[in-house]
């Protein structure tokens, strides 16, 4: 053969233009370029290729890494060895030399025998083996397994390469070891000395290379670092000629600058590339079953870097390579053709070029999806090539492997998902299939989905089934899988759009959805049960292998945020949005529906709730096209108005029959408005789930007229059972969804006692599982206690909703309606409020009418707490201070109490989670556009104005039985008030009270406790303003810090606080009255925000909530704790780079110190001109930076540049997406760039980096044991 026309790569380096004889297999020879070589080359009877335009060089040669595509050298299998040399010999490395791990004796000497006996069965050469470990230092381990680590022993190392036939290369020593020198004197000239995993000073490094040493593995890592008095490892490595040096060059182990400089110290002869990769090379993702995205990631990752291995801990469940063939878009794509699947025409780029020329070859729109991101961050549909520049950059930016997909978009056909069950002996089922009411193009978390498919033929069900079956038995996968479908409406024409090889977001609505525990399942396939041989959790009679079967229909509606972010955009679309989710279940989808709709808790409770009436026609089509959150209530109105079925659904692409469905609510609408209210026409507005106030809204008769025709009439709700056969067979876990005109299924019991739990319905800000993780734990309390427990609540997301948690579980909205049905035929002995949130609290005073007993604290004192009034003559009974303030419900009223307390006010609604609405106000006009914006919602209650203080904010959990209390712990905001205490960084315990402040605190507690007779949990909150201690709010309920403080300090708070509600008394149960003693932990719970997925929406951070979550950081000190939650919660904490500051006027004082400290460790200071002024005004060099009005370059294209790591932007003005602090920091989500919006945060954040550390210098702490 022949290779032509190529530039070759030859011994001296330069490249020449030539022709390459290869002969046996192998390069023989290269010819320069001339007219009789091409005359000779032609006429010979061989295979020629031509290469012009290319590049040939030899065959690269990788002497220390440890595996790929999901193998690993310490695998010790020829299937391994098979692996790892024809991926290498594909990425251009025709020989290796893989590097071990520091694993067992008997491990080690296994993998050395498989090496030795391997036999090359094509793809790179195995020409030797890297020993690296065990004969290392313990304290620079890294991530070998230190119970391994040993002393040299040469007859161990004998043993060792006899196995492997003498395949052993290098073999890396800790010169300081006891035993090491003399070590590499009996191996020099057998073997390559690597000196590594050490901690020798710059003489013993020296010693061991006089001795024979002659090689450096990865330099700078896992050594001591080139200092100017004590240059280490590295400085003896240098000064010695014979020694060359292993280098990763991955652009993350080793900064670019310091590789020029080590080229520029050692010389390129002397230096080795190397790449230490790990099994996950060559995989696009790396997951691993039933741990969600982010837990398969880590589960794959510490099998690949041989954690789990030396741990003794085996990765069960599906397979490396299964996940491999269904998260690597090219194998995903080999897999589905080779078993005739269709998928959309795609291609993996990793840059806009290659983007832009794909998508030019298959036609706008395409749909671009990030690798190695969850809920679709960075993703979303181009329309034209500005738009794909824009997402494709941010995609590329936001994915951790730098890879986007850029795919055929086929937005309008239905998007389909079945869950699919497969075990071990490859028995698969079909556990459920879900349909969204959006087409394809909306991320299916942000879709309305139901169960099963309404729309789809038996053949299109039955062709998907056998596709989904196909994909799970090709795939070889053991558990559940998620697999989603794009379904052509005009013909039979499918395409694959993803497989999840895990338990997902779909899994849990499809488990609720059926009552089939798909975890459960999978956890037990997992351990090696199949499914005949697993039981039903819920029949008890038929085996985990029997489908499950639907005779009614669920409904799921996404909860999104956009009530909290009026300005964000709320058009959806590839990229997740929303922050949690409701379901429903009826006999009939407009029943289920209705019933979506209302657990919303967003004060819509129909299809009129949305008022679109004032747009014109022409508006109305135009807001038709717009795919928005409110988008079934423009189907209603333009229904209303007369628009044909067919050109509604030409515009959204929403099937006719889901159309039809919504027309049928439209007209039950109008014959209320119009027609006589008959029992007929009651019992039909029941049926699809037309709830009371909604029906006297209609009709103009009084709700209470029409409960009484109801009941008059026996139009009341029956309840079936979940039992995921059909009937079929009897269930024995009750889990019920009410129906209206069917016979009630729902087992009466009659207990000793019978408690009703109210959960905290769909996830939102300010509402999040904190409230689920109490209300089960009350739940188990009470079944401990012998009472019957019963469950209601409508979040598929969450533990109450198991079918197994409670004795009874009511999937139902919470609405005083829904819940009375239930009461009527439980007849609860009590009802339990304080652990449901707002969504409960708010339920309290219908049940008192329902002659309910609320247990724990009572109504008339939660009222005390929230109705200023009897709060104001509690506090002057008890002389605790607050902030001076007034009630008010208008703008004028609100701009009397300002102006005569004082500005800034606080400005917020009564009885609200999260500071819904609440503000921070400095003058007359923004009293105006906050009270307007809080009043866009008829307020029941009063709006409290209250002076504002910018004080130390304290936050105190306590357990009251009336008479003592018991305070776990006092935590500590880092941020002064006026951020909300779920976005601020909380700290226990508190770290700068005086012991004065800390009575006053607790005495205060136990004053307000008592005054509100609180039974059970409270929460209150504090300012330390002046020295003085002023109150804030107090929440006679649970909070959502309860599980935090209860986890770091060991006392169970809710068992505690429900047998106090059932007569115990703290002194009974073993607890004295007062402050908890501190433990020996600090613990901080820092939030996460979603910003990058709301555009429009400002990061400054104030009394309204914003976070999406949090994370929780223990360690023995402060900094570490900080340090821990930063790095959970996102925070790149990078010790270099550019600062960005533009702090507000009240700041600049304070952001001296910070930016004093961060200059002095090497950051790059940029400033906008008041700041940059000041800070250079006191000796800090900052560089000026023009204000984006000012033209460029300015803070906006700084931001873009990449020289900025941090953001400190404390502007006094925000929220309007057009103000130039508001588009800085928009700027910074899109970019990564970490933003801090409040001085505290920095000054925390630049402490955290001063103090040096790393995750790898802290402890880890085992929480169950604290």
């Amino acid at each position: 053969m022949i290779i032509k026309n190529a530039r070759v790569f030859t011994e001296d380096g330069s490249f020449m233009q030539g022709d390459v004889v290869v002969k046996d297999g192998r390069f023989d020879s290269v010819l320069e370029r001339t007219a009789d070589t091409d005359a000779a080359n032609d006429s010979e009877s061989q295979e020629i290729i031509d290469a012009s335009g290319l590049i040939m060089i030899p065959g690269l040669v990788d002497i220390h890494f440890h595996g790929c595509k999901g193998a690993d050298m310490c695998d010790g299998t020829t299937e391994a060895l098979d692996v790892i040399t024809a991926y290498e010999a594909s990425v251009g490395v025709t020989s290796v030399c893989p590097a071990t791990m520091t694993i067992q004796r008997d491990e080690l000497l296994s993998v050395m025998k498989n090496a030795g006996d391997y036999n090359y069965h094509g793809g790179a050469h195995l020409v030797g083996i890297n020993m690296e470990g065990p004969f290392i230092s313990p304290s620079k381990k890294g991530a070998q397994a230190a119970e391994n680590i040993m002393r040299c022993d040469y007859d161990y190392f004998c043993e060792l390469q006899d196995a492997a036939h003498g395949l052993i290369k290098l073999v890396d020593i800790a010169p300081e070891e006891p035993g090491a020198i003399d070590f590499i004197d009996r191996v020099r000239g057998s073997v390559v000395v690597s000196i590594a995993h050490t901690a020798a000073d710059y003489d013993t490094a020296v010693e061991a290379i006089e001795h024979g040493a002659s090689h450096a593995t990865h330099l700078y890592n896992a050594m001591p670092p080139l200092h100017h008095r004590n240059p280490g490892v590295i400085g003896a490595v240098r000064d010695s000629e014979k020694c060359h040096a292993e280098l990763i060059c991955d652009g993350v182990h080793i900064h670019p600058s310091v590789i020029r400089a080590t080229f520029a110290m050692f010389g390129a002869e002397r230096m080795i590339l190397i790449s230490d990769s790990m099994r996950a090379t060559g995989l696009e993702d790396g997951e691993y079953t039933l741990g969600g995205q982010a837990g398969l990631n880590l589960g794959m990752e510490l099998a690949e870097c041989g954690f789990l291995d030396e741990q003794g801990v085996k990765l069960i469940g599906t397979t490396a390579e299964t996940i491999f063939k269904a998260e690597d878009r090219q194998a995903f794509k080999d897999t589905m053709e080779k078993i005739g699947e269709p998928i959309a025409a795609s291609q993996v780029v990793k840059n806009i070029e290659d983007g832009i020329a794909f998508t030019n070859k298959i036609g706008y729109p395409v749909v671009l999806r990030p690798a190695f991101t969850l809920g679709g961050s960075g993703g979303g549909i181009a329309h034209d090539e500005q738009e794909l520049i824009d997402i494709l950059s941010n995609g590329l930016r936001l994915s951790r492997v730098g890879e986007v997909l850029v795919e055929r978009c086929i937005a309008g056909w239905k998007e389909i998902e079945y869950e699919v069950m497969r075990d071990a002996n490859g028995n698969c089922i079909t556990v459920c299939n879900m349909e969204n009411i959006d087409p394809v193009g909306v991320h299916t978390g942000d879709s309305i989905v139901v169960a099963p498919s309404q729309t789809l033929g038996d053949k299109e069900y039955q062709m998907l089934r056998t596709s989904a079956l196909n994909i799970i038995n090709e795939l070889q996968i053991t558990g559940g899988c998620n697999v989603q479908y794009a379904l052509n409406p005009d013909s039979f024409e499918y395409c694959v759009i993803e497989v999840n090889p895990r338990v997902s977001r779909s899994s849990a609505l499809a488990s609720k959805a059926t009552g089939y525990p798909i975890a459960k399942v999978t956890a037990k396939i997992a351990l090696g049960y199949h499914l005949d041989e697993i039981k039903n959790a819920i029949t008890q009679k038929t085996y985990a292998s029997f489908e499950p079967m639907l005779d009614y229909c669920v409904v799921k509606i996404p909860r999104l945020p956009f009530d909290k972010f009026l300005t964000a955009k709320r058009t959806l679309t590839t990229q997740m949005k929303a922050t949690g989710e409701v379901m429903s279940i009826c006999n009939n989808f407009e029943g289920a529906l209705m019933k979506a709709i209302r657990s919303l808790e967003q004060h819509v409770d129909s299809l009129m709730s949305y008022d679109f009436t004032g747009l014109t026609d022409d508006e109305l089509e135009k807001q038709l096209a717009v795919v928005d959150d409110r988008r079934i209530w423009v189907i209603a109105e333009a229904l209303r108005r007369g628009v044909k079925y067919e050109h509604i659904h030409e515009i959204t692409k929403i099937d006719l029959w889901f159309i039809d469905k919504i027309a049928i609510l439209v007209e039950m609408e109008n014959r209320l408005k119009t027609e006589e209210l008959t029992v007929d026409l009651l019992k039909e507005a029941k049926r699809i789930e037309f709830p009371d106030n909604v029906i006297s809204q209609l009709t103009d008769i009084d709700e209470a007229d029409i409960k009484k025709m109801r009941y008059d009439n026996g139009i009341v709700a029956a309840y079936k059972m979940v039992d995921t056969c059909a009937a079929e067979f009897e269930a024995e876990t009750p889990y019920y969804y009410s129906v209206f005109g069917s016979e009630n299924e729902a087992a009466e019991t009659n207990p000793q006692k019978k408690v009703l739990v109210l959960g905290s319905g769909p996830i939102r800000i300010g509402q999040g599982v904190e409230f689920d993780y109490c209300s089960v734990h009350c739940t188990w309390a009470f079944a401990k206690e012998g009472w019957e427990t019963i469950i209601v609540n409508n979040n598929p997301e969450t533990v109450s909703t198991d079918f197994d948690i409670a004795d009874k579980l009511y999937f139902e909205p919470l609405t005083a309606e829904d819940v009375e049905s239930i009461v009527n035929i439980e007849k609860p002995d009590g009802a339990v409020v304080q652990f449901g949130g707002q969504t409960a609290i708010k339920l309290t005073e219908a049940l008192m009418k329902m002659g309910v007993k609320i247990l724990g604290t009572k109504a008339e004192d939660v009222d005390a707490a929230e109705d200023r009034e009897l709060f104001d003559e509690i506090l002057q009974k008890t002389g605790i201070p607050r902030a001076a303030g007034g009630t008010v419900f208008t703008a004028e009223e609100a701009k009397k109490v300002a102006n005569e307390i004082g500005y800034p006010v606080l400005v917020r609604p009564s009885y609200v989670l999260g500071g819904q609405g609440m503000k921070i106000a400095w003058n007359d006009d923004e009293i105006e556009e906050f009270i307007g914006i809080i009043n866009t919602i008829t307020q029941d209650h009063p709006i409290l104005v209250d002076k504002y203080l910018m004080g130390k904010e304290i936050e105190v959990d306590a357990i009251c039985d009336g008479t003592d209390i018991l305070i776990p712990g006092i935590m500590e905001h880092v941020e002064r008030a006026g951020v909300h205490s779920g976005d601020s960084i909380s700290i226990y315990p508190a770290q700068n009270l005086s012991e004065k402040i800390t009575d006053t605190i607790v005495r205060y507690t136990g004053l307000l406790a008592k005054e509100l007779h609180a039974v059970g949990l409270i929460n209150i909150q504090y300012v330390v303003y002046n020295n003085e201690v002023y109150v804030i709010e107090v929440n006679p309920r649970s909070s959502r810090t309860v599980p935090y403080i209860s986890k770091v300090t060991g006392i169970p708070m809710v068992d505690i606080a429900t047998k106090i509600m059932l007569g115990e008394t703290l002194q009974s149960l073993g607890y004295k009255s007062g402050l908890y003693p501190k433990g020996k932990y600090v613990a901080v719970k820092v939030p996460v925000f979603s910003f990058e997925k709301l555009q429009d929406v400002d990061t400054m951070l104030g009394p309204e909530m914003k976070s999406t979550g949090e994370c929780l950081g223990i360690a023995t000190n402060l900094e570490d704790a900080l340090l821990k939650g930063l790095i959970a919660a996102g925070y790149d904490l990078k010790k270099e780079g550019g600062v960005l500051i533009s702090v507000r006027d009240s700041d600049k004082q304070e952001i001296i110190e910070i930016a004093d400290k961060l200059a002095r460790m090497g950051f790059e200071l940029y400033g906008t001109s008041g700041t940059a002024a000041v800070l250079n005004h006191n000796m800090i060099a900052t560089n000026l930076v023009k204000k984006i009005s000012d033209g460029e370059p300015n803070t906006i294209t700084l931001l873009e540049s990449g020289k900025i790591h941090y953001m400190i932007s404390t502007s006094a003005k925000g929220r309007l997406p057009a103000r130039d602090s508001v588009k800085m920091r928009r700027k910074s989500v899109e970019r990564s760039i970490c933003c801090l919006t409040a001085i505290d945060t920095a000054k925390a954040l630049a402490n955290v980096l001063e103090s040096g550390r790393s995750i790898d210098d802290v402890e880890m702490v085992d929480i169950t044991k604290i």
